[in-house]
């Protein structure tokens, strides 16, 4: 089973990365409790659902702008006090909403604003948090701990949402929210006892020269840049949700729980996917790990695309779920592997930047294509199209399919008693 289920060596040997990942685990919770409950408050204030997805796509200039900025602090700064700052900020801002909901009437702009300054601030922690991984777990434990971090937020994403409702429908809005503002503290503690994380040689200063250089190296880095683009390409042309209630109640002729039920169906195959990740760090061809996943995902969304059985869709969803979380794993671990340490707070916000928006755009050309086709059209082009760019990306960057990127297992032998004695200093920290 341990070449199979997802392998917890970074838990065990690294206390630091142990802590952060700890938590990381409870305030995510409570971010996805947040996200419920503010779709949910504001459909009950308007009745609308145009203005629930307003309140999401407000968030994508903030979680854009915010992973650049957030990238090139990282570079700059100490990556902890990074951390420590956006903890604090994102908890005041969830403590807007508990504010908000406590009024014998609560308004919607407050819907709108803290959201908003939540994105922003996720995407200015990211980047430090992605970085400083490299700096807490040896290069052989690298592709492990990047999975356990892709477990953690899989959970979330799935226990979350179904907590919610439950706390939603007993306790109300009010409490909720003030889970999500208490669940930050449990993130500060395992930030505030980490070691100092400041980069090599002192950091890039911040600024628009660092934010341009970053760019120049990803342009430089074609394996880097392929796995930048090949997620962009899977999440534009692939990415089916926008059309799930129009399947939901019209192919498959169910109503809300049909449409649930589509909804959570990539999310429990990438839960699965993530919990069986066990072998990954023994891959050393990650970009072509990256290609399967994503042809294997496009392939999955072409079919479901044009199956019109429920159990049949929801598996092909499930698989397309799993396909992609493997595809996240590689993808990360190739950003940290390839990009100096100089560089990862940059590599990073730009990774965040494209996970964050891709699926957005998605929504739109789902959107579009349905419009001229329906929804079965949407789905099963979408998913060929994904194909197709996969095929051209490996024909005009070969480096995705070609170029080695995992640790080479000679030089960790012969770096392993320094990277050990440093693994031990960066531990050198009384538990909890």
């Amino acid at each position: 089973m341990g070449r199979v289920v997802a392998d917890l060596t970074p838990l065990r040997r690294h206390r630091s990365f142990r802590r952060l990942w700890l938590g990381q685990l409870v305030s995510s919770m409570g971010s996805q409790l947040t996200v419920v409950a503010v779709s949910f408050q504001a459909y009950r204030l308007t009745h609308s659902t145009l203005i629930v997805g307003l309140v999401s796509v407000a968030q994508l200039v903030p979680l854009l702008v915010g992973s650049q900025i957030g990238g090139t602090l990282a570079d700059a700064r100490d990556r902890r006090r990074v951390m420590i700052s956006c903890q604090i900020l994102a908890a005041c801002s969830s403590g807007g909403l508990l504010a908000n909901a406590l009024l014998p009437r609560p308004t919607l702009w407050p819907l709108f604003a803290c959201t908003a300054v939540s994105a922003a601030l996720q995407a200015v922690d990211q980047p430090s948090r992605r970085a400083a991984l490299p700096m807490l777990v040896p290069p052989e434990d690298l592709t492990a701990a990047v999975a356990l971090q892709t477990i953690l937020l899989q959970v979330a994403l799935v226990v979350g949402p179904a907590l919610a409702g439950l706390l939603i429908a007993t306790a109300g809005l009010g409490l909720v929210y003030g889970i999500d503002a208490g669940s930050f503290a449990a993130a500060l503690v395992a930030v505030l006892l980490l070691p100092r994380l400041v980069p090599t040689g002192g950091g890039t200063p911040a600024g628009l020269r660092s934010l341009a250089e970053g760019f120049r190296y990803v342009r430089s880095q074609r394996l880097l840049s392929a796995s930048f683009l090949i997620d962009i390409d899977a999440m534009v042309f692939g990415m089916p949700r926008a059309v799930f209630p129009a399947l939901g109640t019209g192919l498959f002729g169910g109503g809300a729980g049909v449409v649930g039920l589509l909804y959570a169906a990539p999310g429990a195959g990438a839960l699965v996917g993530s919990l069986l990740t066990g072998w990954v760090s023994r891959i050393r061809h990650q970009g072509r790990a990256v290609v399967i996943s994503v042809v294997a995902w496009g392939a999955a969304i072409t079919v479901f695309g044009v199956v019109p059985i429920l159990g049949v869709g929801l598996a092909l969803l499930a698989l397309a779920g799993a396909a992609d979380v493997v595809s996240a794993v590689f993808r990360q671990a190739i950003l940290q592997h390839t990009a100096p340490d100089h560089m990862q707070g940059r590599m990073s916000g730009v990774f965040f930047g494209v996970v964050a928006g891709g699926p957005r755009l998605g929504d739109a050309e789902t959107g579009a294509a349905a419009a001229l086709g329906g929804p079965q059209f949407a789905v099963w082009s979408g998913g060929v199209a994904c194909l197709v760019g996969v095929g051209l990306l490996v024909w005009r960057i070969p480096e995705l399919w070609k170029t080695i990127s995992g640790p080479d297992p000679l030089d960790e032998v012969l770096r392993h008693e320094a990277v050990a004695e440093a693994a031990t200093e960066l531990d050198g920290i009384e538990p909890i």
